[in-house]
């Protein structure tokens, strides 16, 4: 059996096709370009996968957006506001909008931190199959010369789960729409080969399915699996174990299931179900979430393991998702340091592990360079046990100990400490944290990292930015001030670098959506912050004024999703390390004289499991270690915190059991609806909902922030209330933020004197 990849990166190792974009985009180049770099990465892949010695290659895992805006548009689901487009500009305006119409709507791919655009559907739509992308890329791979090869298709029933009807309805009542199209799909897709291999990615069944959903599978994948006697059906299923899902896949016509073994463990408690099937077993062994080496000689042994039960000719040997979740390559990482640098495998490196398990499971012979490698990953994974820099004998002891796990006061007692201390205004003004990312910030700090401005220099120039952050806001009349952040380049990435135990690279870039990548910091090794690390910033912005100036911090939750986090221990454990070392800062900060201190959590929701009987168990850690990081703060001292992109009906609960004194979410797109659950649930602490949406250059004017400060109060009494934008003013230019800002103090003033 042929070894596989779930799916290959696309974005290419040095951001090709990001740049490629990027520059049509901004008309510097034709869409000619794009179309070019396009080929060029997607030869380039296939050639690494041939050459590493995967069998089974794919296709359509390639995008120039979006794998669900691309099935989206295959299935002529197009929503009315663009179809009077064509081409590429239909494409990019559904992914980003234009000056008529509004993008489609983007949202986390499953507990990932990649973004999958929403396919908006209508009962009243007609649905139209375009199947030219698939097939061009089919041929190409063929004169590529590639002889193994599978199509990539978003699967039916993930790509109705992941989708919404624009009248609110059940997208799975269009099962009936779609799949004709579907099934016209791979019959001509059949007509291009005399045996093709196709993978439809469902991961939608790794969630709690609901006996409607199961109702769906077996009807779907009967009819699909029976389009045409030349095609092969693979299910893939990642980041979790699909038990139930499989128990009626091994009923249809499908020839293999795909099933993540390194994130869905129980998996392997269905094997028998799959091994009586006959059915193909793809086996995820390899980590396509995560960017450490794999253990070579555990994973041949649990694939001796399976083939007890199942036949080893039915068994392909794989990763356990698409490694669009992981850098390209390590080739260019040349700062990092050198025994790190033998723990890590990005998607290339991942190419080998793959072939040489394949070869040692099979029995076959490895080449030298093969030989080579695993005796490195024998070496280096029996180092990264003992490794000094890994282990951290004060952190571990610090862990075991006695830990303070929350605040001496509880809300009641503290909040009316507060008013008296902090003396703030009914509903009070503030921002979420940053201000804009000028051109000349963002060259200041990259001068000084590269060593081209001294420290010095460097200093005067972020405190300049602060000054004038400081004065603006005096000016504007907002209540609760904030330094701006000038010298942070990432939430997650400028505490990283200054905490124990992370390590950053170069070039391990990881899409996020779009054009848009990200370098997650990696933690390799136990946390500590060896000094202070927000203290003189914050200081000196409350130097300069006689207002309340926030502190800022990350939280550990959020740093740890953000993350690529180290498998060694449970994800809980780093967690409270961090959660330890972020203590110690707001401890530092309260020292100093900060009166608020806010403890970002815009991850919090990310990271919840996928199977409902997993989430107690992260709530009650991630709850714990946000209550550890402020359990410092005396009662005088408020605590923030934000989330932002969260649905908060079945979280509520747990969002009042952080006990943080102020919570501030985005809201300015759902008006008051979001805030029901509050008032519906009785929630006590302050709450701070978005009165404007930051995502949009316009400038929202007095009127419109008065109204909808008036939505709010229908929900929410004024004493609970505070008022701000949505995050993410750094994304956004001087020239929309002090407009907007000002009318939203003055909508404050007016709305105060109503009231």
């Amino acid at each position: 059996m042929p070894s596989f990849v779930t799916g290959f990166p696309r974005i290419g190792e040095k951001r090709e096709l990001k740049f490629a974009l990027e520059s049509y985009w901004s008309g510097k180049s034709d869409f000619s370009e794009v179309e070019k770099t396009a080929k060029m990465l997607r030869a380039r892949h296939w050639g690494y996968q041939k050459d590493a010695g995967i069998d089974l290659i794919s296709v359509n895992d390639f995008s120039l957006y979006d794998n669900m805006l691309d099935m989206a548009v295959t299935l002529g689901a197009i929503p009315a506001r663009f179809k009077n487009l064509e081409g590429e500009e239909l494409y990019f305006s559904m992914a980003r909008g234009n000056k008529n119409a509004v993008a489609m709507e983007m949202t986390k791919w499953f507990n990932t931190n990649y973004h999958y655009i929403v396919p908006e559907l209508s009962p009243y739509d007609e649905y139209k199959l375009n199947a030219s992308k698939i097939i061009n890329e089919y041929k190409e791979a063929k004169e590529f010369g590639l002889e193994k090869i599978k199509v990539n298709l978003i699967g039916p029933i993930t790509f109705l789960a992941l989708s919404k009807r624009i009248d609110r309805g059940d997208t799975f009542e269009l099962l009936g729409k779609i799949l004709p199209i579907y099934e016209e799909l791979l019959s001509e897709i059949s007509k291009l080969d005399q045996n093709i291999i196709v993978q439809f990615d469902e991961p939608f069944f790794v969630k709690d399915l609901e006996p409607k959903h199961l109702s769906l599978i077996k009807p779907t994948y009967d009819k699909l699996a029976s389009v045409a006697d030349n095609l092969k059906i693979i299910v893939a299923t990642y980041f979790e174990h699909a038990s139930e899902a499989v128990k009626v896949l091994v009923n249809t016509p499908i020839s293999g299931i795909a099933l993540d073994l390194v994130h869905g463990k129980e998996n392997l408690q269905i094997i028998d179900i799959v091994a009586n099937s006959g059915k193909k077993l793809f086996a995820g062994v390899v980590d396509g979430r995560n960017v450490w080496i794999n253990d070579i000689q555990k994973s041949v042994e649990l694939l001796e393991q399976i083939a007890s039960k199942v036949a080893k000719e039915n068994i392909c040997v794989g990763t356990s998702c698409s490694l669009l979740h992981t850098p390209f390559t390590l080739a260019y990482e040349e700062k990092l340091n050198n025994e790190i640098r033998t723990w890590l495998s990005f998607a290339k490196e991942k190419l080998e592990e793959i072939a040489i398990i394949e070869k040692l499971f099979r029995g076959k012979e490895l080449n030298e360079a093969q030989k080579a490698i695993l005796q490195s990953n024998i070496d280096a994974n029996q180092t990264r046990k003992s490794a000094e820099i890994i282990h951290d004998k004060a952190v571990q002891a610090r862990v075991a100990g006695d830990i303070k796990l929350e605040r001496d006061d509880k809300f009641e007692d503290r909040i009316k400490i507060q008013h008296q201390v902090l003396n703030y205004p009914t509903l009070p003004t503030t921002t979420i944290g940053s201000f804009p990312q000028t051109a000349e910030v963002r060259k200041a700090r990259r001068d000084f990292k590269n060593g081209i401005i001294s420290k010095e220099e460097y200093e005067a120039a972020m405190k300049a930015y602060i000054d004038e952050c400081v004065a603006f806001q005096e000016e504007a009349g907002l209540d609760v001030l904030v330094h701006g952040e000038p010298e942070r380049n990432d939430m997650v990435e400028y505490f990283g670098e200054q905490l124990k135990g992370f390590a950053f690279t170069q070039n391990g870039w990881v899409q996020s959506y779009g054009s848009r990548c990200v370098k997650p910091p990696i933690i390799y090794g136990d946390v500590s912050r060896p000094k202070a690390m927000t203290v003189d910033w914050i200081t000196y912005a409350q130097s300069k004024t006689k207002k309340i100036m926030k502190g800022m911090l990350t939280g550990p939750v959020t740093i740890l999703n953000w993350s690529f986090v180290r498998d060694d221990i449970e994800r809980s454990e780093v967690s409270k390390q961090i959660a330890l070392a972020i203590a110690d800062e707001v401890a530092d900060l309260q020292e100093a004289g900060i009166k608020i201190i806010q403890v970002d959590e815009a991850a919090f929701k990310e990271g919840y499991p996928l199977r409902s009987s997993k989430i107690p168990a992260y709530e009650e850690w991630a709850v714990r270690d946000f209550k550890i990081c402020v359990a410092p703060a005396h009662a005088q001292t408020q605590i923030h915190t934000h989330m932002c992109y969260s649905e908060f009906n079945d979280i509520i609960r747990t969002i009042e059991a952080m006990d943080a004194d102020v919570i501030s979410i985005e809201t300015a797109r759902s008006g008051n609806e979001l805030l029901k659950i509050f008032a519906k649930v009785g929630y006590k602490q302050e709450v701070g909902p978005g009165v404007y949406d930051i995502h949009s250059p316009r400038i929202p004017s007095v009127k419109e922030i008065v109204e909808q400060i008036h939505k709010l109060l229908e929900v929410l009494p004024k004493e609970q209330l505070w008022i701000n934008p949505d995050c993410g003013l750094k994304t956004r230019k001087w020239e929309e933020v002090k407009p907007s800002l000002k009318n939203m103090v003055e909508a404050v003033k007016i709305v105060r004197a109503e009231v």
